[in-house]
């Protein structure tokens, strides 16, 4: 056998022997689940209700609050129309190469199984309407271990303006590493 075969046919056998070996990613433990979440609007909604997102929390939570990590905030415009805030138009972005996004998805709810890489808007304002359907990916400092982000979906229910709030159904894959967006364990 030629000596280049020869270190080709090594590198394939030592590429598949690493692929056998365990790569220390932990089992999906955690299931996925739906839950439905209402926002108030971050300029003009009552201090004690939540006004933005936390994808860890799988919940609304308090802007203000310490501890509150979040991918984006809820508010309604002075045009009337209603927005989501990533992290970084509100100016908290934390640094990094990953910030926290949302994907608009051309697919159904049901559809949306595995969560995309990369096209997230991180630096604009959303705007947003019922039914509208987006992907959600976190800063990496969520799964800071693995040095990935944690991902999920969501579809805008309701937006009621009058009241200030928006309601949507999210799904939310908080095993590290995992991108599945099915309900249970990716």
């Amino acid at each position: 056998m030629p000596a280049p075969t020869k270190a080709l046919t090594l590198a394939c056998f030592v590429l598949l022997a690493a692929c056998n070996q365990d790569s220390g990613i932990p089992d999906p433990s955690i299931p996925n689940v739906i839950d439905t979440v209402t926002l108030w609007s971050l300029t003009d909604g009552p201090l004690t209700k939540p006004t933005a997102y936390s994808l860890n929390f799988r919940d609304g939570v308090r802007t203000w609050e310490a501890g509150s990590g979040f991918e984006f905030a809820y508010d309604i415009a002075d045009d009337g129309k209603s927005n989501f805030l990533p992290l970084q138009v509100l100016g908290l972005a934390p640094s990094g190469s990953v910030h926290p996004g949302l994907k608009r998805s051309a697919v159904g709810f049901d559809q949306m199984r595995r969560a995309p890489l990369n096209g997230y808007i991180t630096k604009d304002t959303i705007p947003l309407a019922e039914g509208d359907l987006f992907f959600i990916r976190t800063t990496v400092s969520t799964c800071a271990v693995f040095g990935v982000p944690l991902y999920g979906k969501l579809e805008v229910l309701d937006i009621d303006t009058t009241a200030g709030t928006v309601t949507f159904r999210a799904l939310t894959d908080q095993n590290c590493t995992f991108r599945g967006l099915n309900l249970g364990l990716p």
